[in-house]
């Protein structure tokens, strides 16, 4: 297991932790990063308003539109242009399972550039209050399946979602 720390946010990289498939083809990485928005804030402009994500930072998500279902209801489907690595990417999701009890959404990847490198690619998000009794700490986890050995853990691409959660903040509390 490693940790990073970063301004705000702290990395756990966990490959094979709790995992029944062989080798290290399987793995799970998870971010925590504190922000000044509430979880309620956070998670309705993730679950319910996805679209406006691009607003929030431009130059790292370009688009986000909804392909099947509606916005914020669980089996919808919804497709995301953003920037990873410097090159435009698509990525295109069904959204597994929301819980507005718990402030928590699960996106399982059926489409898209990460599915060159991944058998499969599910992202759990879940914002719970700070302890610190202002804001919240929003808790991304990704779990994934490598297609073969050469490739990376996705620590880019958590650092990526880090970073969007960072400027959904700055969106959100400024507004």
């Amino acid at each position: 297991m490693t940790w990073q720390i970063m301004t705000g946010s702290y990395y756990r990289v966990s490959p094979n932790q709790g995992q029944t498939m062989s080798s290290s083809l399987t793995g799970k990485l998870e971010a925590y990063v504190e922000i000044k928005a509430s979880a309620e804030m956070f998670m309705d402009m993730l679950c319910n308003r996805p679209h406006h994500v691009s607003n929030a930072c431009s130059d790292k998500v370009q688009a986000c539109d909804l392909h099947d279902g509606d916005w914020g209801k669980e089996g919808s489907i919804i497709c995301w242009s953003y920037v990873h690595d410097g090159e435009a990417k698509i990525g295109k999701e069904i959204i597994e399972s929301i819980d507005p009890k718990n402030n928590s959404i699960t996106f399982r990847l059926i489409e898209g550039d990460i599915l060159k490198e991944y058998k499969s690619f599910v992202v759990k998000v879940q914002a719970t209050p700070s302890p610190k009794g202002e804001g919240c700490v929003a808790h991304w986890v990704t779990e994934y399946e490598k297609l073969n050995e050469d490739v990376a853990h996705p620590e880019t691409l958590l650092e990526l979602l880090a970073g969007i959660c960072k400027d959904m903040d700055t969106h959100l509390t400024q507004a």
